[in-house]
């Protein structure tokens, strides 16, 4: 598995958890962590963003990489 491939899995990890705290709690966790409104919070939005558009586009070459 490539470096980016895991790259793009934590990231996708982080947005999901992030986003099921907001749905059953009410919680962003990454605009608490890091400022509400802050680039840095902005930029780890994008990065999840720009890193499900990659998963899309590269799953079935992730998966393939995985199984050897």
């Amino acid at each position: 598995m490539k470096v980016l491939d895991v790259i793009v899995v934590i990231l996708l990890i982080i947005g999901g958890l992030n986003w099921g705290l907001m749905g059953f709690f009410d919680l962003n966790f990454v605009a608490m962590v890091f400022g509400y409104g802050t680039a840095f919070t902005r930029l780890i939005y994008c990065l999840v963003g720009v890193s499900a558009l990659y998963y899309i586009f590269q799953y079935k070459g992730m998966h393939k990489r995985v199984k050897k």
